[in-house]
């Protein structure tokens, strides 16, 4: 116990929980407005992985972060636009589409990586962004450093999670994208597109995994690999419904897996304790899953998910 402690009040701890939360802040708001919309988009692990791989390909060719960065948006509202068109437009099974697109996605990542890369003994490396202390702020004892001393993305997140809330639950488009979710019929009986909502929630939730599998490529590893996502889009999902989907909520979550994540990493590279690395990374998908399962048992989720809307039928 006194190790652990030991590993959790270090600033380095809590770096890298904020480093880690980022990404998944970014996707977890993004499938948010999906579901919320009435859409599942279970094609969020697919879309992160091939973002990261254009994302970091415009940075390694151009030499500039934010090309980068906006290929990587560009890829998620494509993403979102095919997801849209088999989901909303097809009317066909979320659950198939958004498996679908994990695998063609993550297929289109692999072939245009090797196509581009080839497949050198070293693999392509860029300068990632680099940490922009905040003045004053940065200087806070315990928390500055790791709050207000990251890259211009984690800043981006930090702003995100109320401007979600703000748009979901103060603004008229937030009001109809919230309808379309729970009563298409009625949305539509109120002069809302019901399928323009749907894609445009879904344009905006492949934008925002855009910008998450980014970050891993370009902040946290600098380079592309196969495995940079690793199951962080699935983990996603679990906390839009561990969130009750509330951003606030769902953010929460997102702090408390990497908070495990963070932890589990640490006490792998410590030599006081003595347990096989395998049960460490198992440790935050573990936990997630009993934290999700008892939040869960309650929750509600919007009640047109997984339908999709023909006007003529009701």
């Amino acid at each position: 116990m006194d190790e652990i402690l030991m590993q959790i009040f270090q600033v380095g701890f809590f770096t890298a929980l904020i480093r880690i939360a980022t990404p998944l802040i970014f996707a977890t708001i993004g499938e948010l407005f999906a579901e919320r919309a009435g859409v599942l988009n279970l094609g969020i692990e697919g879309i992160m992985l091939l973002s990261a791989m254009t994302g970091f390909s415009a940075a390694y060719f151009s030499d500039n972060l934010w090309i980068g960065i906006l290929a990587a948006i560009l890829t998620g509202v494509a993403a979102g636009i095919l997801m849209g068109a088999l989901t909303v437009t097809l009317g066909l099974s979320q659950h198939v589409s958004g498996i679908g697109m994990t695998l063609f996605c993550s297929g289109l990542a692999f072939f245009f990586y090797r196509l581009i890369f080839g497949q050198p003994s070293t693999p392509p490396n860029i300068v990632a962004f680099q940490p922009v202390a905040v003045p004053m702020l940065s200087d806070i004892p315990i928390i500055g450093q790791p709050l207000f001393n990251q890259t211009a993305l984690v800043y981006i997140a930090y702003a995100l999670v109320p401007m979600a809330a703000f748009i979901l639950f103060k603004t008229p488009w937030g009001l109809s994208l919230r309808t379309v979710g729970e009563s298409p019929h009625a949305a539509d009986s109120a002069g809302v597109n019901v399928a323009w909502t749907r894609y445009q929630a879904l344009m905006l939730s492949g934008a925002l995994m855009g910008v998450a599998g980014a970050f891993l490529s370009m902040v946290q590893f600098n380079a592309f690999t196969f495995g940079v996502i690793s199951g962080r889009g699935w983990v996603c999902v679990a906390l839009v419904v561990f969130g009750l989907w509330s951003p606030w909520r769902s953010a929460a979550g997102a702090l408390l897996f990497a908070t495990i994540d963070a932890l589990q990493l640490r006490l792998q590279a410590s030599s006081a304790i003595d347990i096989p690395y395998q049960l460490f990374l198992m440790l935050p998908f573990v936990l997630t899953i009993i934290a999700m399962a008892a939040v869960s048992r309650n929750a509600r989720a919007p009640a047109a998910l997984l339908k999709p809307f023909r006007k003529e039928e009701r």
